[in-house]
């Protein structure tokens, strides 16, 4: 499940397009003057992917920023499925990079028979649809089809740094914003082969640059389990405790779902059934396990993808699956239960199941590749799974038999539900849409499209939103305590349960099978709970129920999550509300920099001091520069000695250190590092001796030894230079503003001073700038801490979180269907464990916890 912000009309302003004759401009007839042949450009390679990236990654969110993870590691996988790469190893280094190492037969690095002038590297890093994966050759099969990953990943990094080993050989070549920073060249010697990229992604195409190590560590543990004998590690260098994990699965599939299932009671061994269409070349492997829950788990790949819509595959899988159960439970039905009859509705409960195939020529319908559209894949994987299945049942007769119980269950229940739904019906209509709940305090309209209904937690809280609302388009159904538990319930309990009634009755389009989005009485479902613990268990217990029991309603975007402010912040001229830490700090700046001017210490010209725009400029440089230091900090050097060591001219800091004989010699550039190499060649890299977990970084020149020599490349200071450039020239401030004045016994003189409504404020440093203005900014303000939604009147709370022009929602978004029900079956299944041990994980991540 994913929270992000809804649709543009919630929290963003958009564009309209005008007439062009409103503005006097164009012909009448929708056509402007001045559309000429000059007006068509035609955009090429980086360029292109630079000015829409979303094309090439779908967004540039969070998930679009590891989706270039996740392309450089699909070629190494592509690589592992050609059966010439072992292992894998990403890193998520201090500086924000990320880099992706590995044991295949590395990039080609000769000239190419297309483009002479270049080398194939630069060739496949700049070129869109430039790879090897367009014949069977070299890949039977990948899940790269258009040869744009790692050329994308380029064009949207700030720089990306590439080492291939290959012939005996370290190639390195480096690039910013997608342009080569020069020709490859080859940098030392070695006995292994393998590719190395590491890159930073550009600040000016995603909107946060900063990787979860959760998100990548699910996607790296799904790759190991689809790719049987492949090690992959990922290690986050970022926390003072860095984090260091290997995936490696000898089982493949089996393990996986057994991996699935560890939160629940499964009933039997996974089974795994394997096959082959020679003539088509399509391999097909599947597990499926059930397990003593109520819901179905069945996740589809193609070629490592996640085919997240399904397609051909999936649909072979479930006629087959249908046909084989419903034949072997009729060839063992007893006089006792032949009455009985089980669908293949019933065969769901329960099921976790995994389908595979690889395919040559994979046919997918959308730019995202989520559904497989390969007719012929159909019928080869219900073929595997009649076959196989059907030996697996003969084979494993108590598995088999715990199958046929769990179906058999699950049709009594089915009877004993559509009898609840029959008594429900009669009663209530929770079902039909008739006899609301009497709590509800519904809206006039009637249009689907624009109403609101709003689940809030408590009379008292439902009593402030109703007198808050707009009763136009704004329903409001206060929820008395905590819903049932759907995870741990069947469906006769759940629709015993008053609160879910009442929720399903005002929603209006049933649940289940019976879920009719057409039937639908509101646009948005909105979740308003306090910012407690209690409201935060509410909210989940409410999406466990929509996610287990209205899946169409979450899959097609009607849920939100209301975001009441966390703080108030008042002076005696008005009140502000502030949904986030963050925004209140950036809101403290502002309030600072009002009147605020910076002069350098003994500049008396006013007309060189730092003002207005330029000074909230400047803070908003310090800030980034801050962010670099303090990553260099983690490095443990001396930060006075480091920064002594800036260029006397340009004022940049060393990209590397090199240590010979104990003597540190800074090197400022790529040309500086390959004189220091025709000095000092790197030695041949040996292979890994780790098997399992992957080989060593041979290609990295982090710390490549030579005797007692080695070169440690600084990566943060990539970007620390760019900063410093801005400075040097925006500023014409040096690296040395950044620290206080060297002097021997008295303090040390101020090297700026801010001036604001007639007060004086030394500065020591330039770095002291940020926490100054923050401190100028909180005069004179109050700043008060909601709890919950009875601490604000129902005008506050109109005014906060229910008015459309100023209010901001969530909205829950299903983005992986595995990770959703992982996530619930763990946090609200039966199993104790698992929950304790993801709390403990994620304990430090809690922040603004009231209790």
């Amino acid at each position: 499940m994913d929270l992000s912000k809804p649709d543009a009309t919630e929290t963003e302003k958009t564009e309209s397009l005008e007439h062009p004759s409103a503005n006097g401009s164009g012909n009448g007839n929708g056509v402007a003057a001045d559309y000429t042949e000059a007006n068509i450009r035609v955009l090429e390679g980086i360029e292109a992917i630079r000015k829409r990236p979303g094309m090439y990654i779908g967004d540039t969110t969070p998930r679009g920023l590891h989706h270039l993870v996740y392309e450089v590691v699909d070629n190494a996988i592509d690589e592992a499925m050609a059966g010439y790469c072992r292992n894998i190893h990403v890193t998520v280094h201090v500086d924000g990079s990320a880099s992706v190492v590995d044991d295949g037969r590395g990039i080609p690095v000769g000239p190419h028979h297309q483009f002479t002038e270049l080398s194939t590297l630069e060739v496949v890093l700049t070129k869109p649809h430039a790879g090897g994966k367009f014949d069977h050759d070299t890949y039977k099969v990948s899940g790269g089809l258009h040869g744009v990953g790692v050329t994308v990943v380029n064009a949207l990094s700030e720089w990306l740094e590439v080492e291939v080993s290959r012939d005996g050989q370290v190639w390195r070549q480096e690039y910013k914003q997608g342009e080569s920073q020069g020709s490859v060249r080859v940098i030392g010697t070695t006995k292994v082969s393998g590719t190395r990229v590491r890159f930073l992604p550009d600040v000016e195409i995603f909107e946060k640059i900063e990787f979860d190590y959760d998100i990548l560590e699910k996607r790296l543990r799904e790759l190991s389990f689809l790719n049987r004998g492949i090690a992959i590690r990922l290690t986050d260098e970022r926390s003072d405790e860095p984090k260091d994990e290997k995936f490696f699965s000898a089982g493949g599939l089996s393990e996986f779902v057994a991996y699935l299932n560890r939160s629940q009671t499964a009933l039997h061994p996974p089974a795994l059934l394997l096959g082959k269409d020679e003539d088509r070349m399509v391999e097909v492997e599947v597990a499926l396990q059930y397990n003593d829950s109520f819901s179905e788990l069945v996740v589809s790949y193609c070629n490592n993808i996640n085919t997240v819509e399904g397609g051909t595959h999936l649909t072979g899988f479930r006629a087959a699956l249908t046909r084989t159960l419903n034949n072997y439970t009729k060839s063992i039905t007893t006089a006792k239960n032949k009455d009985l009859a089980i669908t293949g509705e019933d065969f769901k409960e329960g099921l976790t199941a995994i389908i595979s195939v690889r395919v040559p020529d994979p046919q997918f319908e959308g730019q995202t590749k989520t559904k497989l559209g390969n007719g012929e894949v159909e019928g080869i994987v219900a073929k595997v799974v009649n076959e196989k299945l059907a030996d697996y049942l003969e084979q494993n007769p108590a598995a088999a038999k715990k199958v046929v119980q769990k179906a058999q269950l699950a049709a009594e229940a089915r009877e004993a539900t559509r009898k609840a739904r029959e008594l429900v019906r009669n009663r209530k209509g929770v079902l039909s849409g008739g006899g609301l709940p009497g709590k509800l305090m519904d809206c006039t309209t009637r249009d689907q499209d624009s109403s609101e209904l709003f689940l809030v937690e408590g009379d008292s809280a439902g009593g402030t939103a109703e007198g808050g609302r707009d009763r136009l388009y704004q329903a409001i159904l206060p929820l008395r305590g905590k819903i049932l538990n759907v995870e741990r319930a069947r469906l006769d309990r759940v629709l015993g349960n008053e609160e879910v009634r009442n929720i399903i009755t005002a929603v209006g389009n049933g649940i289940g099978e019976e879920e009719d989005p057409a039937k639908r009485r509101y646009g948005k479902v909105v979740m308003m709970s306090d910012a407690d613990v209690d409201g935060s268990h509410i909210r989940t217990l409410l999406m466990t129920f929509f996610y287990r029991q209205m899946p169409r309603l979450v899959a097609e975007g009607h849920l939100y999550v209301a975001q009441p402010p966390l703080y108030m912040i008042s002076n005696r001229k008005e009140r502000r509300y502030v949904q986030t830490e963050p925004e209140m700090q950036a809101m403290l700046v502002e309030s600072g920099l009002a009147d605020a001017r910076l002069q350098p210490y003994g500049v008396d010209d006013e007309s060189l001091w730092i003002v207005g725009d330029r000074l909230r400029s400047l803070l908003d440089l310090v800030n980034a520069i801050g962010g670099g230091l303090k990553v260099f900090g983690r490095r443990n050097r001396p930060l006075r000695d480091f920064l002594a060591q800036a260029h006397a001219e340009t004022g940049l800091l060393p990209q590397y250190l090199a240590v010979s004989r104990g003597v540190e010699i800074p090197l400022y550039t790529s040309s500086d590092l390959d004189a220091y190499h025709q000095e000092h060649p790197v030695p041949a890299a040996e292979p890994g001796v780790d098997a399992e977990v992957g080989a060593e970084d041979a290609t990295t020149t982090e710390a490549s030894a030579v005797d007692d020599a080695s070169v440690i490349e600084l990566h943060e200071v990539i970007s620390l230079n760019k900063h410093l450039s801005r400075l040097r020239d925006e500023f014409g401030l040096r690296v040395n503003t950044l620290l206080p004045v060297e002097v021997t016994g008295d303090d040390p003189p101020p090297r700026f001073i801010v001036h604001r409504e007639g007060d004086l404020h030394p500065l020591a440093d330039l770095r002291a700038l940020v926490p100054t203005i923050r401190h100028l900014g909180e005069r004179g303000i109050k700043i008060t801490r909601f709890k919950g939604l009875g601490e604000m009147d129902a005008d506050q709370l109109w005014e906060t979180t229910m008015d459309p022009t100023r209010r901001t929602l969530l909205q829950v978004q299903l983005e992986d269907a595995v990770a959703a029900n992982d996530l619930f079956t763990t946090l609200m299944g039966d199993d104790v464990e698992p929950r304790r041990q993801f709390i403990e994980k994620h304990a430090l991540e809690v922040k603004n916890l009231d209790v």
